[in-house]
């Protein structure tokens, strides 16, 4: 398959793999498209261990790694050594006990005392994200992505130095402009379908959309899982596609089991969008949780990163405990056809089989 991204990058199919896993993006690499590692859950120091681990499984193949640069956030303009206790200060301590009593009613015991710290705050703003940049471009990746809003001007500045391409995830046609005005060289349209940070245009409206509004590739993303998916979002004017959700269930991936059993259950009405995850709307797998966070007696989300500082401990509770009717997570309505466990490489190829039959389903309709 050829497009402007397969040139641009030198891979033989324009499908890029978003993943917080380095198994799965070496896998999608080797198998001819690109891995995109999720940074955001790394620190500094954990992404460089996980990139060197990449470029030694990547067989030389390109991938590329995906941070969260918000244009917007709480604390924006804080110093970077007091930004933490600044932010902490800023959560109203009636949502810490909405937490407390949540967690109280589903039997969810404390940490123990000797846990890991954990992290309050992740990569939502520019400065824990900014390391993490720095980190990238010190190893040989083709691509930078931005998973949140156009990436600041003198980012795109130093990628394009290092002669690494940069992406960044728009919702709209106004924010795809956006970000071509910056600078970066691919816009992924993503529709409401799509799991994690997601806008609320679906993808068949979207797309086209976008490629009337910009003069560089765009990728299509939101629901995108198969290659029936891949060729509407390719006929939509799309040059390649940004998966996401559909490698969660893969042989490779390390989501936890009791995720990957929910996900592989799940239907597509099973995902909403939601606050209760980082403040901004995001699709998640409905449960409880999200439940909690709509009901009446909730206090209200908090904005960006107040909201994952409120409630990275809880999550972490969670996790360790048999509460798994509050275990959430981000999820695309692509997971109501998720239903066995395959090996990366399969799905890719599955992907392309399934690309190439409805494409020639098609023109068969016009010859006839």
């Amino acid at each position: 398959m050829r497009t402007r991204v397969t040139d641009m990058f030198g891979i033989e199919l324009p499908i890029f793999a978003f993943s917080h896993c380095r198994d799965v993006v070496a896998a999608v690499s080797r198998a001819g498209g690109m891995g995109v590692l999720g940074a955001l859950y790394f620190t500094p120091e954990e992404l460089e261990m996980e990139l060197k681990w990449i470029d030694d499984h990547v067989d030389g193949k390109p991938y590329g790694v995906d941070v969260v640069m918000p244009a917007s956030y709480e604390g924006a303009d804080f110093a970077p050594e007091e930004l933490v206790s600044r932010l902490q200060g800023m959560i109203p301590e009636g949502h810490r006990q909405f937490v407390e009593d949540l967690l109280a009613g589903h039997g969810v015991p404390p940490l123990s005392e000797d846990a890991d710290p954990g992290k309050v705050l992740l990569g939502w703003t520019d400065a824990t994200a900014r390391p993490q940049v720095e980190v990238a471009l010190r190893h040989p990746i083709a691509l930078l992505a931005n998973a949140l809003g156009p990436p600041p001007a003198d980012v795109v500045e130093l990628a394009h130095a290092k002669g690494v391409k940069v992406a960044a995830l728009a919702s709209t046609p106004r924010h795809a402009v956006k970000q071509v005005e910056v600078g970066v060289d691919v816009v992924v349209a993503q529709g409401t379908e799509a799991g994690g940070h997601t806008g609320e245009i679906s993808t068949m409206v979207l797309i086209p959309q976008v490629v009337d509004a910009v003069d560089v590739p765009v990728l299509a993303a939101g629901g995108i899982g198969g290659g029936r998916q891949m060729a509407a979002g390719m006929a939509l004017g799309a040059e390649g596609v940004w998966t996401g959700s559909i490698w969660l269930t893969v042989e490779e991936a390390d989501t936890p089991e009791l995720a990957k059993s929910r996900i592989l259950a799940a239907t597509s009405r099973d995902t909403v969008r939601s606050r209760s995850w980082t403040g901004k709307p995001a699709r998640l797998l409905r449960n409880e949780w999200t439940d909690a966070w709509e009901a009446a007696n909730s206090p209200g989300t908090l904005p960006m990163p107040l909201q994952f500082m409120l409630v990275s401990d809880a999550l972490r509770r969670i996790g360790r405990s048999d509460a798994a009717e509050l275990a959430t997570f981000p999820a695309g309505q692509i997971i109501g056809t998720m239903n066995q466990v395959k090996s990366a490489r399969d799905v890719v190829f599955e992907m392309v089989e399934e690309y190439i039959e409805a494409v020639g389903r098609l023109g068969g309709i016009t010859e006839s």
